[in-house]
């Protein structure tokens, strides 16, 4: 069963849309939807960034597409849907 909520996203395009969140009890993040890895430079072991590792508890790429935005702010008419 998805757990949904209200979300602006501005890729690929300005929507609002309804979207799957974590499961708030889960065991493996604790609710975050994921945790930081940090990884290192595989020659010199040194720090080199840092990755995102989603859980398997949500699908951040579930949603649904409710009300597409404007591509800019408008200046006055905007015949673009749904304005």
């Amino acid at each position: 069963m998805p757990r949904l909520r209200l979300r602006r996203i501005t890729w690929p395009r300005r929507a609002l849309i309804l979207g799957d969140t974590p499961r708030p009890d889960c065991r493996d993040c604790g609710g975050e939807g994921g945790w930081n890895r940090d990884y290192g430079d595989y020659e010199t072991g040194e720090y080199a960034g840092t990755d995102w590792e989603p859980c398997r508890c949500w699908d951040e790429d579930r949603y649904w597409i409710l009300l597409p935005l404007p591509r800019r702010r408008p200046r006055g008419y905007s015949d673009e849907p749904p304005f």
